[in-house]
């Protein structure tokens, strides 16, 4: 209990020691005139004044930093999907030029086609990867016959096969396992065969006796003995010429025609004859023989 009484009367006295201190400083003056206790309440509410400014200013600074981010990330976002729409219009852009050109050269080889030919666009590959066909939008009510030779710009494609119906029509590619052509190097006219196949490249020349000069870079073309190909198409590059174990050489082609990014066709309209033998194919004596380019 004694304790207890001394605390409380040390707060008494400490209580008093303020009150006597606040008194004290309302009648004392600072120099300028102001009471200090005046100058003292001041100061303190300045400096509290100032630090919850200072807090009031961080916290609208944090705002308008996030309205401003937050504007920002929007623009951003809008952006991007501009340059997104701008990227999908540039490459339907890049499509149609690519397509225009493609159409480009198809006219300009069937203006220049000798035989009579029909423009046919691509619609639809084999759905079995080991058969290389594909089915076009041209068919009978065309002019289409089974067996007609089917050409692009760059060479040789392959025939129609079996009965087309009235709007389109299945062509073997050349590159096919089963497909065949009969063939000529350009540069010294060994004659032989063109056929398909599972091989890299997928063509190969055959019946090319080896004492034939046939080089790799050779250009390989249709010499018409086959019945469907006119002469002088395009089949492809000589890539490999070697003396075979036998009599023939062996040698590989590399087709002219790019497979995997066809989409329009000629079907030269002319119906398949019979296949000349050697004999069949040359002239009379008192004939000029044909120049094929």
């Amino acid at each position: 209990m004694a304790d207890s009484f001394r605390k409380r009367t040390g707060w008494i006295l400490f209580a008093v020691i303020i009150a006597q201190v606040l008194l004290v400083s309302a009648q004392v003056q600072t120099k300028s005139g102001v009471r200090a206790i005046e100058a003292v309440s001041f100061g303190t509410f300045a400096r509290v004044q100032g630090a919850a400014s200072s807090m009031v200013r961080g916290v609208r600074d944090v705002w308008t930093n996030y309205a401003a981010l937050r504007g920002a990330t929007d623009e951003n976002a809008d952006l991007k999907r501009r340059m997104a729409e701008l990227e999908v219009r540039l490459q339907e852009q890049r499509a149609l030029a690519a397509r225009t050109t493609k159409l480009q050269e198809l006219l300009d080889m069937k203006q220049t086609a000798t035989l009579p030919t029909v423009a046919a666009e691509v619609i639809a590959g084999s759905a079995n990867p080991g058969v290389r066909q594909i089915t076009i939008n041209r068919g009978s009510a065309d002019g289409v016959q089974n067996s007609m030779a089917v050409i692009s710009p760059r060479g040789v494609v392959g025939r129609v096969i079996g009965y087309p119906s009235a709007r389109a029509a299945r062509v073997q590619l050349i590159i096919d396992h089963s497909a065949a052509a009969g063939a000529l190097t350009e540069r010294t006219r060994a004659g032989g065969m063109v056929t398909g196949g599972d091989r890299r490249p997928p063509l190969s020349m055959e019946l090319v006796s080896n004492l034939a000069d046939v080089l790799a870079g050779d250009v390989v073309v249709t010499s018409g003995v086959d019945g469907i190909y006119p002469k002088g198409y395009v089949l492809g590059t000589v890539e490999t010429s070697d003396r075979g174990p036998g009599l023939y050489r062996a040698i590989t082609v590399r087709s002219a025609v790019d497979f995997s990014s066809l989409e329009e066709v000629l079907v030269v309209l002319v119906p398949a004859r019979p296949a000349m033998t050697e004999a069949d194919e040359k002239p009379p004596a008192s004939a000029t023989p044909r120049a094929v380019k």
